[in-house]
């Protein structure tokens, strides 16, 4: 009997122990609270459908939102349709049978992509409308993220119209099947049609670029050129590729740095042409920043919920799409080192290799 009692004062008394021991333990440490965008996430996938990689500032959206999938464990479905609106769509429609849970498109043609955001609807899938807008379709779950593309086309004109108020101009636009094409020439117009009202300038050729293409631009260039007999002023060039194709039609008449041209992209090769003189200026679309804000907002949409941020809204012909639009900001000889080097979006060495 004895014995018997030992043994349950021996086992009581270690009960007791552990009870302490329990009671005196930390706590557990509360599970951490959702962050709005989550910060990685091995249960997305996103498609991303690019209408291009001719121009550099695409290639580095493409690695910027493969970068930013691959930190945050996301995977990523990328296409290229070099500039073939069809064959756009049969990648689209290809990465939304592989179960995408978002997807980003930047639209080769922005009517004819009305057709892939109507797809993705059915499929229940959200869309980003990347830089470029899609048009005249209506999808409450479809997002825009840009640039105030307006405001784009604004910093070209202010400044040409600036440096030469009057004289001849060439106005080139971009491609007729992109829609930022319309929006940057608005803003440019804002500050170059006044003075055509007024009689200071006058338009040799006004003509739009197909496909964006550098080749095209020249040609539209040389045209100029020989209808106006060499007597240009000013050119408006849309973005840093179609500049490069102007110039070269200048060079040929040895004008080359002699007539202010504007650009956009801040491409390394419109960089290196600015600082040799022979390009004005070209704004600058910091393209980390919306690579980041599509992979963010495609996290967001991928719960079911809007990003607060698309607090602006664009009209597609059809009804107003929710917007998250970033600010450019535009570049000359005089502020490229502070805005393109010492952000770290090009390098020294290289703005200036060969000047």
């Amino acid at each position: 009997m004895k014995k018997i009692n030992r043994i349950w004062s021996v086992a009581l008394a270690t009960l007791l122990v552990a009870v302490m021991l329990v009671g005196c333990a930390p706590a557990t440490p509360a599970t951490p609270t959702t962050p709005t965008t989550p910060t990685t996430t091995t249960a997305i996938k996103i498609g991303l459908s690019l209408a291009t990689l001719q121009e550099e500032r695409w290639v580095r959206d493409l690695d910027r939102i493969t970068q930013e999938c691959k930190d945050r464990g996301i995977e990523l479905f990328s296409q290229v349709a070099n500039m073939d609106a069809a064959k756009q769509q049969q990648q689209c429609e290809s990465m939304l049978s592989q179960g995408i849970n978002v997807l980003i498109i930047a639209a080769h043609d922005a009517t004819a992509a009305a057709a892939i955001v109507e797809k993705a609807k059915a499929a229940g899938v959200p869309v980003i409308s990347y830089d470029r807008l899609i048009m005249g379709v209506d999808d409450p779950n479809m997002i825009y993220i840009s640039f105030d593309n307006v405001a784009v086309g604004g910093l070209q004109g202010k400044y040409i119209t600036e440096k030469v108020p009057k004289g001849n101009y060439v106005i080139m636009s971009g491609a007729p099947t992109d829609n930022n094409a319309k929006l940057f020439k608005q803003g440019a117009m804002n500050f170059i049609q006044p003075l055509i009202d007024k009689g200071d300038i006058k338009v040799v050729v006004d003509q739009a670029v197909v496909d964006w293409k550098p080749d095209n631009a020249m040609k539209i260039m040389e045209q100029a050129l020989t209808k106006a007999s060499n007597d240009v002023q000013a050119v408006l060039a849309p973005n840093d590729g179609t500049a490069g194709g102007a110039i070269q039609a200048l060079a040929a008449q040895g004008l080359a740095g002699k007539v202010p041209i504007t650009g956009q992209d801040a491409e390394l090769a419109a960089a290196q042409r600015i600082v040799q003189g022979l390009q004005s200026m070209t704004v600058f679309k910091d393209t980390r920043d919306l690579g980041t804000a599509a992979v963010e907002a495609a996290l967001i949409l991928a719960t079911g919920k809007i990003p607060t941020n698309a607090n602006q809204v664009v009209n597609n012909d059809k009804v107003d799409v929710k917007s998250i639009l970033l600010v450019p900001v535009a570049v000359d000889k005089a502020n490229i080192d502070k805005i393109l080097i010492d952000s770290g979006y090009l390098l020294k060495a290289d703005v200036y290799k060969g000047s």
